[in-house]
């Protein structure tokens, strides 16, 4: 018996996130433009580009704080926004974040960060207690649940947000330039450990950096942005062909 499913549907449900001919608008300027990506389950892409190129806000509307003013995503095959409406708010997306700026709550314990969103949840304490312990080790802060952020090193403070994201076992992982404050050495240290986590959880990620290097680290495919469009994507192994010694230095 034929699917009586559209083609569009059906492809739309092999996807973890597709973005459908997504256009924003800031102030009638055009942030994105006519924008399509498709992200298979378990793939790690990179969005690399300068300040200003439009791959915040492909975050900020995979994770629901903006709606697109054209077009449509879709997460695991259902609509969760089109055409200036926010269909299904960001708690519903399965999706979890961290910020460029961590957005710890410096007046609450490791523990308690890790824990807000199970809290608003609303699962029970028992359960809210052993996935808090259980991230804790995941990222190696066993014995750190009691401490204020202001207690952590740059580092450490990386892992809580991290904690806090994987906590509620997202499907996908949106990461907004997150290793941007720290120095080389332990930027690569924690490049290293995301991957790890990646390797051993087995979520999507969607990550957003400029910088070049920490892109080719980390990607399974590398989406290249420039002024609110798509300029070049594909494998690290690919690009590197493509532009061999003309491949820009992405620069903040």
């Amino acid at each position: 018996m034929d699917d009586p499913r559209s083609h569009d549907e059906k492809d739309n449900q092999m996807k973890v996130v597709n973005m459908d001919s997504v256009s924003k608008f800031y102030n009638r300027e055009k942030a994105l433009d006519n924008i399509t990506l498709e992200i298979e389950e378990g793939e790690r892409i990179v969005i690399l580009g300068p300040s200003g190129c439009g791959k915040t806000t492909i975050l900020r509307l995979i994770a629901g704080f903006i709606a697109p003013d054209t077009g449509g995503i879709f997460i695991a095959g259902e609509p969760v926004a089109r055409d200036g409406h926010i269909i299904k708010p960001p708690e519903r997306r399965n999706l979890g974040m961290v910020f460029q700026d961590l957005a710890l709550w410096p007046h609450i314990s490791v523990k308690g960060n890790i824990e807000f969103g199970l809290r608003a949840k609303g699962l029970p304490k028992i359960e809210r207690k052993q996935r808090t312990q259980e991230a804790l080790n995941l990222v190696g802060l066993a014995g750190y649940a009691d401490r204020k952020p202001a207690e952590l090193s740059g580092g450490q403070q990386q892992r809580v947000a991290l904690a806090r994201a994987l906590v509620l076992e997202p499907q996908v992982l949106l990461m907004d330039e997150p290793l941007s404050s720290l120095d080389l050495e332990l930027n690569i240290r924690l490049r290293k450990e995301i991957l790890r986590l990646q390797k051993k959880i087995g979520f999507t990620l969607l990550y957003v950096t400029h910088d070049r290097d920490e892109a080719f680290d980390i990607a399974t495919r590398v989406v290249m942005m420039n002024k609110g469009w798509i300029e070049y994507e594909g494998t690290v192994e690919n690009i590197q062909k493509h532009f061999r010694d003309d491949l820009p230095k992405i620069r903040s």
